[in-house]
């Protein structure tokens, strides 16, 4: 289910990472301090500043035009983006054992994407999983899963739930699993919608963002009427529209979507990330690219 982004006050993080990369000098990159974003872990389970630049990001002279998101590196670059922004780190894969309460109301938090007990997507992602790997650990909670839908409540769940989340997160099976249950319900649709609508890397990679956080649906601060309220304003290229203006109606229509919700007001993923790349007219996504969320600067090269 889409991620709340709560910028630092109470830590949530649309759940995931870990320390983020940061360009202090041109050729040099560090590390910042890990900002609370939505699905940050806490600092304990940091990786070491080794192990995030083993993460292997995408080449630096990215020189690939109009290549879309399903490019693999141009796929690695949408997660490094959008872990920056939910778990205020480039490591996304750090965070398939993720798992956490970040009371949002939707009860359990967890993985690469932040599937949610009370929501659905965590139950439809449990349930992939025990159809792969039957009698996995995780398995005995799907009774519980299905009571707790729609709630914040962790009736049936706690208090091992959260241990062995962590345990099926090191199996490649689960790991997989929640690959597929993020393409399947947020990658997929958001790249298939911006090519519809003839959007490049860019587009595509900010329709993603998205649904990441409100959800692929139609109510008052969902992707389809953040979209729709932007076809109000200006077309996408595939109606005759200019790309750098219909993007940006999208960001503002999804501006006032993140306000209308306390725990998205930070917008800071729009306006010091998605906004940079488009003033500078980065349409392509290419690297290198250098960023802010919540205050923190990233560079991918």
């Amino acid at each position: 289910m889409p991620i709340s982004s709560d910028p630092r006050a109470n830590r949530r993080a649309l759940r995931l990472l870990i320390a983020p990369v940061l360009a202090t000098a041109p050729a040099l990159v560090v590390f910042a301090s890990a900002g609370h974003a939505a699905g940050a872990v806490s600092p304990t389970e940091a990786p070491s500043p080794s192990a995030a630049l083993s993460a292997s990001p995408p080449p630096a002279n990215d020189t690939a035009a109009a290549v879309d998101l399903n490019d693999p590196r141009k796929k690695e670059i949408a997660m490094q983006l959008v872990s920056s922004a939910e778990n205020s780190s480039l490591d996304w894969k750090a965070q398939y054992k993720y798992i956490e309460d970040i009371d949002d109301e939707r009860g359990y938090t967890a993985g690469i994407i932040g599937f949610c007990s009370g929501t659905g997507d965590m139950l439809d992602l449990v349930e992939l999983y025990a159809q792969r790997k039957p009698g996995n650990i995780l398995a005995k909670y799907l009774p519980a899963l299905r009571k707790v839908n729609g709630s914040d409540s962790h009736k049936g769940l706690d208090p091992n739930y959260p241990k062995d989340w962590a345990t099926a997160a090191k199996d490649k099976a689960f790991q997989q699993a929640q690959n597929d249950e993020r393409d399947r319900v947020y990658f997929n649709p958001a790249v298939q919608q911006a090519k519809q609508d003839g959007l490049r890397a860019l587009g595509q990679f900010i329709y993603y963002d998205a649904i990441v956080m409100h959800g692929n649906g139609d109510d008052s601060e969902s992707f389809g009427s953040i979209r729709k309220n932007a076809l109000k304003k200006a077309k996408p290229p595939a109606q005759g529209g200019d790309e750098v203006k219909y993007l940006n109606a999208f960001l503002d229509a999804r501006k006032v979507a993140m306000k209308a919700e306390e725990a998205h007001e930070d917008t800071s993923r729009v306006d010091t990330m998605q906004r940079v790349f488009l003033k500078n007219g980065n349409l392509d996504l290419n690297t290198p690219l250098s960023w802010k969320v919540y205050g923190d600067p990233y560079t991918i090269r």
